[in-house]
């Protein structure tokens, strides 16, 4: 038997659990063989989510947690007071060995501080960013950061660059995956100062395809592999991406049973446009990894539910079976070893 990928999941992370957890979870075991789920949580509230649902027993582990980090709470203060939190103990099973990999839909703060002071970055990476796959008509593209650096430097786009490279090319298998970076207009001279200062580092960076700026109204079109940017500008587009796709499902929707006329042209047409728009669903691809830590942390949408949860298990064991830490990790050590010549 293959050696099983240890994932441990928070489960009272997000607005749905801890009922959507465990549901997504059992899904995630019955589905992938090589896996073992640590649950993280009140052991008594998950024994009860657990009760009726057939799954193998030998390979989910619940790992007792007693306290909640709350979407409200100060981060920092969260990370340090609450020790016996599912994010706290999660966030240790990884640092310690016993999990490859910490899945969480709970309080982004939380999970982007403990990644950082309980995980701790690999050595070389400045910060860690947040790097969710965004669907496109050409099929993905990775945003990074979106999330985790409201006040990021050009060096840091750079690395976000670098380590955005290593990801599609042994996560998703593009071989030069080319980058842009998000501006108010194609040429070189525009944009703020921070677009500015990172366009000519990127331009010159050997280890990326740059292919310069790109436009918020191109990145649907797949006009490159990732886009880089502050986690200020990244979290408005993933946050007008998702709003701007609800909105139009919920015109189509309304379009489509607006007349009789209409409905019947719907029922023709509907099993066509729900393929289409599952092409086109955040779910699909899980959450977004903290890259650059000594472990993987998948930080999942407040609102998962159990498929997403599921897929954001499924990209921790890909993650995990590409090697790609280690790979990481040698890309910057390389990187540091170079500057300090």
């Amino acid at each position: 038997m293959a050696e099983l990928i240890k994932v441990a999941v928070d489960a009272h992370g997000g607005d749905n659990a801890p009922t959507e957890v465990v549901k997504g979870v059992v899904m995630a075991l019955n589905e992938l063989d090589n896996l073992k789920v640590y649950l993280v949580g009140m052991e008594d509230i998950i024994n009860k989510e657990l009760e009726g649902k057939t799954y193998d027993k030998d390979r989910l582990e619940i790992v007792n947690a007693t306290e909640i980090i709350q979407m409200a709470e100060p981060p920092v203060a969260a990370i340090r007071r609450k020790k016996d939190s599912s994010i706290v103990k999660g966030m240790h099973l990884v640092r310690n060995g016993e999990a490859d990999a910490f899945v969480s839909c709970g309080s982004t703060g939380a999970v982007l501080v403990g990644g950082q002071v309980i995980v701790g970055r690999l050595k070389g990476v400045e910060r860690p960013p947040l790097a969710p796959l965004i669907p496109t008509a050409k099929g993905f593209t990775l945003l990074i950061d979106c999330g985790a650096n409201v006040d990021a430097k050009p060096s840091n786009l750079v690395q976000f660059a670098k380590m955005g490279t290593v990801y599609m090319k042994k996560m998703m298998g593009i071989e030069n995956p080319t980058v842009g970076i998000v501006n108010i207009g194609a040429e070189e001279e525009k944009g703020n100062m921070l677009v500015k200062d990172t366009f000519p580092m990127l331009k010159n960076c050997p280890d990326i395809n740059f292919i310069g700026s790109v436009e918020a109204r191109d990145i649907p079109s797949g006009y490159c592999d990732i886009v880089v940017c502050d986690a200020f500008v990244g979290n408005v587009i993933l946050k007008l991406y998702e709003g701007l796709s609800s909105m139009l499902v919920s015109e189509i929707k309304g379009a489509m049973m607006s007349s009789t006329r209409s409905k019947i042209g719907g029922a023709l047409v509907k099993p066509a446009i729900k393929n289409k728009m599952k092409s086109f669903s955040s779910s699909e691809y899980g959450g977004a990894p903290l890259l650059g830590l000594k472990g993987l942390v998948v930080k999942g949408h407040g609102s998962s539910d159990d498929v997403e949860i599921k897929n954001a298990i499924r990209q921790a064991v890909q993650y995990t079976e590409s090697g790609m830490l280690n790979i990481l990790s040698e890309s910057f050590a390389i990187t540091e070893a170079q500057e300090e010549e």
